[in-house]
């Protein structure tokens, strides 16, 4: 009998050694609450802005996703630079962070500023490093005790040197390990973090191929987050793309990457009009996914929430509760898990 034991729970052991490695998130980005910058700032909540409702998200996670990452404007969170957090916009956020983690799911905090405070970007002497930490800080003290909430430094930064953004993160970084947080950082990288222009050097300065991996966490609790839509430009404002290819072809460089450097990433951003080649692109690109999930922690679908309307990215069930086409590329990769 002991024989016998002994053998099952090392065929066991074996097994589970064997079964290759699942991703840990799928899930969505959740727009509404950093809309209306380009309307008198900071704008009328309800009108010009919304966070999603926590009930939203049962929706999301009765398909199977677990993480949720929210957006948000730094400027409406911290009015003032180096401020206090301003009390009702954080009691937005709080409420909808705390009930949607009491419900079992993780959240992302995403401040979706392009690495600028007012368009005017960080490492700038009117938006200084100390504080970008200073936000963090804030943030980090808020947060800390729910581990369910992840960090999201910001949300793709732009239109500066990678040395300057990858200075402005580590700082961010050191700012929320100083404040005693322990919660995951996902870092992303500079010109719209594309995971297709890690190597790019031709419009946004040395790549970030060459700088971020020296951004570090005394923790090791931190992964990439890149971006990437499969239209003509990368930019996920077309409804088509490129060819049923195109998925694994602008992810694979990276993921070498990755694997070279022993590094991990979330792909933070995907999305694909509803057609059939974008479709046959969804599901190769998350099957790329899940082949390479010793370097890839999971996935999350641009975008959901309550204010798009028929925008042709949301996966935000219509008034009838059907589903929209592309959830159900999405379910395969969902029930494996």
């Amino acid at each position: 009998m002991k024989r016998l034991i002994g053998a099952t729970l090392l065929a066991a052991a074996l097994a589970a050694q064997a079964a290759p490695p699942k991703l840990e998130w799928q899930g969505i980005s959740l727009s509404s609450a950093e809309w209306g910058e380009k309307l008198p700032f900071p704008g009328v909540y309800g009108r010009e802005y919304v966070y999603p409702s926590v009930a939203s998200t049962a929706y999301y996670q009765a398909k199977g996703m677990n993480l949720m990452r929210i957006a948000f404007r730094w400027e409406r969170l911290q009015p003032t630079l180096m401020g206090e957090l301003d009390s009702t916009e954080l009691g937005r956020l709080r409420e909808f962070v705390d009930g949607t983690t009491a419900r079992g799911l993780h959240v992302l905090l995403d401040p979706h500023n392009y690495a600028a405070y007012k368009n005017v970007h960080v490492g700038k002497p009117e938006v200084p490093f100390a504080a970008f930490a200073d936000f963090w800080r804030r943030l980090a003290l808020q947060f800390k005790d729910n581990p369910k909430v992840q960090f999201g430094l910001v949300n793709e930064p732009r239109e500066m040197p990678t040395e300057t953004w990858a200075e402005a993160a580590q700082a961010a970084v050191d700012a929320i390990r100083a404040a005693g947080a322990k919660n995951l950082i996902t870092l992303p990288g500079n010109g719209y973090t594309g995971a297709w222009s890690w190597f790019e050097s031709k419009w946004y300065g040395t790549p970030n191929a060459e700088v971020m991996g020296k951004v570090r966490d005394p923790l090791d609790n931190m992964v990439f987050e890149v971006h990437q839509y499969f239209d003509k430009d990368g930019s996920g404002t077309n409804t088509e793309c490129v060819s049923p290819t195109i998925g694994v072809e602008r992810l694979q460089r990276f993921t070498a990457w990755l694997k070279a450097n022993k590094r991990r990433a979330l792909l933070g951003e995907l999305g694909g009009g509803a057609n059939p080649v974008c479709e046959q692109v969804i599901r190769s690109a998350l099957q790329h996914l899940q082949d390479n999930a010793d370097v890839w922690t999971g996935w999350l679908w641009w975008a959901g929430g309550p204010t798009w309307g028929d925008y042709f990215l949301s996966l935000e069930p219509g008034k009838d509760g059907k589903d929209k086409p592309q959830m159900r590329w999405l379910e395969p990769f969902l029930k494996q898990q």
